[in-house]
């Protein structure tokens, strides 16, 4: 369930602020996002799997953590970010 090292280079590439960029708020709530998405596709076919559903839950909770970090320190990339990954909030 973890992502392929081309699907991780592929977020990175895409939400990075510069070059060589891993780190940022951005790329790190990119790459929990994709992780969550392929997390809980997985749980929909293994109901049952409750040692994955509470990693589910840590990861929402660290990508919550840091959507609100980056609310608090920029405004505006916060917005962007959440439009650009298609989250409500």
């Amino acid at each position: 369930m973890a992502l392929k090292i081309d699907e991780k280079k592929q977020v990175i590439t895409k939400f990075a602020r510069e070059k060589g960029d891993t780190g940022s708020p951005e790329v790190q709530i990119a790459l929990l996002s994709t992780k969550i998405a392929k997390l809980a596709e997985h749980l929909k076919e293994h109901k049952k799997d409750v040692h994955s559903r509470r990693g589910l839950l840590a990861m929402v909770a660290k990508r919550r953590r840091l959507l609100s970090y980056l609310q608090k320190k920029d405004e505006k990339r916060y917005k962007d970010l959440i439009k650009e990954l298609g989250l409500n909030k």
